[in-house]
């Protein structure tokens, strides 16, 4: 654990430190900030409700209650139990980090901004990402993982946050998407989303 962690620290400086550059520099701290996304789940949830009706409405709070789930996971069951300090909250590391971003006095492990945006992609991938947008799946991923990758850059969690952050996310997205196109759950007519749909 203690070769696992120490590697864990090398490579958060590696992305902390070595990348950085001008651009990321400017771009980071508002890509991986979750309110800079709320125009593109505004539009979300106006293309759903349009495209599918009721079963959007469905939809909508089957991801709002997925994000919930990630969320109380990650904040209130893993970080208050493991209670690993944050790089840059961790006075032997301060000085060499290069923090973008205010710290937070929260803990670091796991990551929730990984565990919810992967949720949420794995969520969309296993439902909408089934037929209508089959082609695009990958964009998701790339999307959660690259807020996921902000984390590490602007200085406020180590890789391992969110390396299991995402792995836990995309697990609760997948059990909610089945629990969600689930013939039998609730109203077995009601939940669907098919290619006649479209």
């Amino acid at each position: 654990m203690t070769e696992l962690l120490q590697l864990d620290q090398e490579l958060f400086f590696v992305i902390n430190n070595d990348w950085h550059n001008s651009i990321l520099d400017a771009i980071m701290p508002h890509w991986r900030n979750k309110y800079s996304w709320i125009p593109l789940y505004v539009v979300l949830a106006i293309y759903v409700v349009y495209q599918f009706k009721q079963k959007g409405v469905y939809l909508i709070l089957f991801l709002a209650v997925t994000v919930g789930i990630a969320d109380t996971t990650s904040s209130q069951l893993i970080k208050k139990n493991v209670q690993r300090i944050r790089p840059c909250n961790d006075i032997q590391l301060q000085s060499e980090v290069k923090l973008l971003v205010h710290c937070g006095g929260g803990y670091s492990f796991t990551s929730s901004h990984a565990t919810n945006h992967f949720a949420v992609a794995s969520f969309l991938v296993f439902t909408l990402g089934l037929f209508p947008w089959r082609k695009w799946r990958w964009l998701l991923w790339l999307w959660a993982a690259s807020i996921a990758f902000g984390q590490v850059y602007v200085g406020v969690h180590y890789p391992l946050d969110i390396l299991c952050g995402g792995l836990i996310g995309a697990l609760i997205g997948w059990l909610m998407a089945r629990l969600y196109l689930s013939r039998s759950f609730f109203f077995p007519n009601q939940w669907q989303v098919h290619p006649a749909s479209v």
